[in-house]
């Protein structure tokens, strides 16, 4: 199987409790192998802050495991802290993972969408309104560098250790149990910041 999909969304635990912080912190990790895929210098960018972020959200929960365990538990936290550098963290790799999920989503929908088209709608709908002139232009590039998508998609498949790639029906099953996984995910912290109030002041 793809070496990407391998620490899946699909195997976070959720519970009454909330998310399972260090199998998401896991998988979110896989996300960042996923940009070396796309093989461009442009991605640079979204990488360190995808890494950036999970750094911030493992020191807390080094810091605090018990009050860590899962995402909900350690933003409510860190909550009467003057600088909650986790929550923050937490926030902009959710928006990360959102633009990366809808994009793969789109091309996922659309065998015929090359990759820098679903990136480019994906990047309008979740990061752009966050992102200055300077950002907004940095990511343009990137859209614009994408690979083509049989390139990407074969890459995906490879076996990194020279064994038979992954069939394209098979390939195809995880990367949407991935995503699903992944959107559901999202939302549901999503929501849980909204009700919760814990995106104001940033």
């Amino acid at each position: 199987m793809a070496p990407y999909l391998e620490t899946s969304f699909a195997d976070v635990l959720i519970t009454d409790a909330g998310v399972d912080t260090l199998a998401f912190l896991e998988a979110s990790q896989g996300v960042v192998g996923l940009f070396d895929l796309l093989g461009s210098a442009a991605f640079a960018a979204v990488q360190a802050d995808l890494k950036g972020n999970i750094t911030k959200l493992r020191a807390r929960y080094d810091a605090a495991p018990d009050k860590s365990a899962t995402l909900e538990l350690l933003v409510e936290n860190e909550k009467g802290e003057k600088k909650r550098t986790a929550t923050e963290g937490l926030m902009w790799l959710l928006r990360g993972l959102s633009f990366t999920c809808k994009a793969l989503q789109s091309a996922q929908a659309d065998a015929t969408e090359e990759l820098s088209v679903a990136f480019s709608k994906a990047y309008e709908a979740t990061l752009k309104k966050f992102h200055n002139f300077i950002v907004k232009g940095v990511f343009t590039v990137a859209m614009k560098a994408c690979p083509y998508r049989a390139d990407f998609y074969s890459k995906l498949a490879a076996d990194p250790a020279g064994g038979d790639a992954v069939p394209a029906d098979k390939l195809n099953e995880e990367l949407n149990k991935w995503l699903a996984a992944l959107a559901n995910i999202v939302a549901r912290m999503e929501d849980f910041y909204e009700k919760g109030g814990h995106n104001k002041g940033f």
